[in-house]
């Protein structure tokens, strides 16, 4: 436009438009509004964070009653913890491998049929033995938790919100571990101790169906606007490469991950299996 020209009210309104775009820029770097679908998805590896953790812990809040019903004591209680556990660390060597051989969507699925499976199987069991055999497999399929969890962060956050989205779906560990003793009783009082089991692991195939319906990567998701992709895809991505195990082991950030869990584990299971009872 010419400078010269007077300006009138329909010049105006283009240039205020302008102006708020630019402005938009400014804050975001885009100027198209940025999409919030990221943060459903956020919202949904909270639940699902949340749903492991009441699987995990319904044995917890169950203890007194089965060691009443079962005439157990404290040493066979303690050993279906330790056979969860130790389900559990061969899981957390298994699970990251499968997320990434699978990918996200159908390794998080897979692992949450399997996982759900086992809790609901808990309820068949009438000795020791058919509790163990049920905790390995719940042990051994809930760690893929958090690999996907993370992954699916790296898929649908820039780096500036990675952390905040990971303490979002991490938040789910301690709202398990709330809900859960506040759900199981009234369950118990209700349809008795089985159906706690049937019911808590009934919930992950409510949980399936959202997921495979909802989850895609951003690239390939209708609900997710160009502004938004955009903006997931601000930061540049690192090549990838494979690192093999021995690599691993001089790194200090290897250990530093490994004597952080090796402080702090036992702690938050005590917490989540004895403090229940």
């Amino acid at each position: 436009m010419d400078p010269s020209q007077p300006t009138t009210a329909s010049d105006t309104l283009p240039r205020a438009a302008e102006a708020t775009d630019l402005g938009d820029a400014r804050t975001t770097g885009f100027r198209l509004p940025i999409g919030y679908f990221r943060w459903v998805i956020c919202a949904l590896l909270l639940l699902g964070v949340t749903k492991n953790y009441m699987d995990r812990q319904v044995l917890g809040v169950l203890k007194t009653t089965l060691l009443h019903d079962f005439r157990w004591n404290e040493i066979d209680f303690a050993r279906l913890v330790k056979a969860f556990q130790a389900a559990y660390a061969v899981g957390m060597l298994v699970m990251g491998w499968l997320v990434d051989r699978v990918g996200t969507r159908w390794g998080y699925a897979v692992a949450m049929v399997f996982w759900s499976v086992a809790s609901m199987g808990t309820s068949l069991a009438n000795s020791l033995r058919g509790f163990a055999m049920s905790r390995y497999a719940l042990g051994f399929w809930e760690p893929a938790v958090f690999p996907a969890s993370i992954k699916a962060v790296a898929e649908w956050f820039p780096k500036k919100e990675r952390a905040l989205a990971t303490g979002i779906f991490n938040a789910g560990t301690n709202i398990g571990a709330i809900v859960t003793p506040l759900v199981v009783p009234w369950i118990v009082v209700h349809w008795g101790w089985r159906a706690a089991f049937v019911g808590i692991g009934a919930t992950g195939f409510l949980w399936l169906a959202v997921w495979l319906l909802m989850y895609r990567k951003p690239e390939d998701h209708s609900r997710v606007s160009k502004a938004e992709l955009q903006y997931i895809q601000s930061d540049p991505q690192e090549a990838a490469r494979k690192i093999n195990w021995a690599g691993l082991v001089p790194l200090r950030q290897t250990w530093a991950f490994a004597l952080g869990k090796f402080l702090t584990d036992p702690i938050w299971w005590f917490y989540l299996f004895w403090v229940p009872g």
